[in-house]
This record gives structure tokens, C-alpha cells and sequence, in this order.
């Protein structure tokens, strides 16, 4: 295999045409440089040099072997400059799963926008996931970093940042008893309320009842949506009430009324950046982007 310090030494002797004029560019001595380029000869098999007087011309496979030394070192340079901006953020690739939340937040178009200051040119990879799924693929590997709901387990090989809290609000048909007057908690009990399945996440319908439950209320639950913006339009059609996050306000139809719940309701909507513990540069880059991000608020009870 070809010695890349040999292949320089090659390079400036061709250029000066001369051993000892080559040896003060490279800062080496006149004798060792001369064996080296008789020890490259002699592993190629190739006279590289015509000998005449104290000038070395190039032979015409010395010729050929120039150009194709150059462009070997000069993609040796590229390497080492490209493996430098991996490590230092400025290049690479980055899978990043999310949750539906983090969209509507703007924690992912903070985090992005970070890598895209930092790494104009980085390789990205978006999937939409569910919390538990974000956690597993990260685990695997598939994943090198999520935007989720909950905070992953402490005992795990993930950790967890917040980077949005929000406020839920009571999205009501247009033209209904509650869109106006005060709201209190005993006006929305036993309401047809519209909320995520259950079969999805068991934990996140449970959250909701028990936030209802010490707000002094219990929904009616008639109809599931998988998305925020599906239960709007629900919403919109008159099927019943949702709660849904204070940053979704501009998506919602005018049939839709947006109010803020009652003081007693607890229940947050949170975005976790969620990586392994030991994270590339690119990572760093990502989870500083999201940590940025406007919404950011003391933590309180969230969704997972």
C-alpha cells in the first residue's frame, strides 16, 4: 500500500526537480529524502526519475504516476477535512424522529434551522413516530435523536431535555353554550369530548382523565382522532369538544372556538429531546437548536 507521507515526498521532488531543493520545502535531509524515493521506485517497479546532472526530470510514467499522486493526495485532504467537520458539527447525516407536537411548538424548525447555520450541507432523515417508538429506534440505532412527549427512563441509555411546555386549549364548535360566558370546570362535565385512541397510548388518555378528574370534571368521551388537527375539524363538524395545543391556534377552522381551560387543569403538552448519552456533534448541534426554541416554560404535568 502507498505511503501518503511517501507520495509528498514523491510530489515535491518532481516539482522542484531537484533532491535538495525538495528536502528545505519538506524540512528534511537531502539523504533520507533520496531513499525514499528509491524505495518508492523500486515498490512500483518504475523508474519515475531521469537522472541528468543535479536535475531529476520525469520520466513519462513518472509523468503519469504525478497526476495520479496529486489527485490521491488531494482526496486524502478531502477525507481528513470531511472526518474534521463531522467531529466539529459541520457536516454529516442526522436521522431525527418527532412527534406531532414538536411541529406545532417549532421545536424541530428551531433544531433545524440550527443545523442548517451550522451544516448548510447536512444529510437529514425525518420520521414521525410515537414516543415509545422514538425511545426504541434510538436505542437500536436507527434513530440518532427524537422529539418526544415524555422524558425516556432514568435507568435507560437515553436522556431526556426539555425544550417546550404549553398550555392546552378547550377547542368548542362555534356557536355552542361554552364558546361564551365564564367557564367553569362544572360546565364541562359529562360534555362529548373528542380525544387521542386509546389503543395508542394508554398512559396519555389517563393523563387527561386524572387532569379532568382534580380540574372537578369528567368528559364524556365519544370520538378519537390520532391527530390534533383532525380533532379540530371534528370539532369544527359539531361532534364535540378537544383540547388541543396553544400553538395550534392558527390552524383552527372559524367554526372553531379556542378558549383557555379552567385554572384547575393542569395537564401540559411537552417536547423532550430525547438521544443516547454519548452524541455526535451534529446531535449537539440539533439539541442546542431545540433548546432555543421561544416556547420553553417551567416544567409542569405533561403528556407521554
Amino acid at each position: 500500500m502507498l505511503d501518503l507521507q511517501q507520495l509528498r515526498y514523491f510530489v515535491a521532488v518532481a516539482e522542484t526537480e531537484n533532491v535538495g531543493r525538495a528536502a528545505a520545502r519538506l524540512h528534511v535531509s537531502q539523504s533520507p529524502l533520496s531513499r525514499q524515493m528509491q524505495q518508492l521506485e523500486a515498490r512500483l517497479g518504475l523508474g519515475l526519475f531521469a537522472r541528468e546532472k543535479k536535475r531529476l526530470r520525469l520520466t513519462a510514467a513518472g509523468r503519469t504516476f504525478l497526476k495520479d499522486a496529486r489527485a490521491l493526495l488531494a482526496h486524502a485532504a478531502k477525507v481528513e477535512n470531511d472526518a474534521h467537520d463531522i467531529a466539529q458539527g459541520r457536516a454529516g447525516s442526522l436521522t431525527i424522529g418527532y412527534v406531532e407536537g414538536a411541529i406545532h411548538s417549532g421545536v424541530i424548525a428551531a433544531g433545524l434551522r440550527a443545523l442548517r447555520d451550522r451544516a448548510p450541507d447536512v444529510r437529514l432523515q425525518l420520521c414521525s413516530l410515537r414516543s415509545g417508538a422514538l425511545f426504541a429506534a434510538i436505542t437500536q440505532g436507527d434513530l440518532d435523536v427524537g422529539l418526544a412527549y415524555s422524558e425516556p427512563p432514568a435507568d435507560g441509555p437515553l436522556v431526556g431535555r426539555l425544550c417546550a411546555e404549553e398550555k392546552f386549549l378547550l377547542a368548542i364548535p362555534a356557536g355552542h353554550p361554552l364558546s361564551a360566558g365564564r367557564l367553569l370546570p362544572q360546565r364541562l362535565h359529562g360534555q362529548p369530548f373528542i380525544a387521542a385512541p386509546e389503543s395508542q397510548s394508554l398512559q396519555t388518555r389517563q393523563a387527561f382523565l386524572q387532569a379532568c378528574a382534580v380540574a372537578g370534571f369528567m368528559p364524556s368521551i365519544q370520538f378519537e382522532a390520532d391527530n390534533p388537527t383532525v380533532a379540530l375539524g371534528f370539532v369544527e363538524a359539531g361532534l364535540g369538544l378537544a383540547i388541543v395545543q396553544a400553538s395550534l391556534q392558527h390552524r383552527a377552522a372559524p367554526g372553531v372556538v379556542l378558549r383557555a381551560m379552567p385554572a384547575a387543569f393542569s395537564l401540559r403538552m411537552r417536547i423532550y429531546a430525547v438521544a443516547a448519552r454519548e452524541t455526535p456533534a451534529l446531535v449537539s448541534v440539533f439539541l442546542d437548536g431545540c433548546r432555543r426554541a421561544p416556547q420553553i416554560r417551567r416544567p409542569q404535568a405533561g403528556l407521554s
